[in-house]
């Protein structure tokens, strides 16, 4: 027994570096984002001028948008700003396609 406290003694330190690391992955994480729901974000952007009707599928990865409005570069860039602004992603992470009627 008293071998085995020493060996512990020797490595206490690296033991609560792991269990501080362990309880810091068990804890819920946060997220910077805004709860981001589709439905919202779709209907700002239905009643922005230009945009028509809007459609979003928003993932952890990105953001995809259709709308009818999205052949004109100027309504384009719009959109990608507000939905950067909205969801914190980056204009890499957003697609914006022309709706098919």
């Amino acid at each position: 027994m008293k071998e085995i406290l020493e060996k512990l003694k020797v490595y206490r330190f690296p033991l609560l570096i792991l269990l501080i690391g362990v309880a810091l992955m068990l804890l819920p994480s946060t997220s910077a984002r805004p709860a981001a729901t589709e439905g919202s974000l779709g209907e700002a952007l239905s009643l922005t001028q230009g945009v028509g009707e809007a459609y979003v599928l928003i993932s952890e990865s990105g953001v995809v948008v259709v709308c009818d409005g999205a052949e004109n570069a100027a309504t384009r860039l719009q959109i990608i700003t507000a939905v950067k602004t909205y969801t914190g992603f980056g204009a890499d992470r957003i697609t914006v396609l022309k709706r098919n009627r």
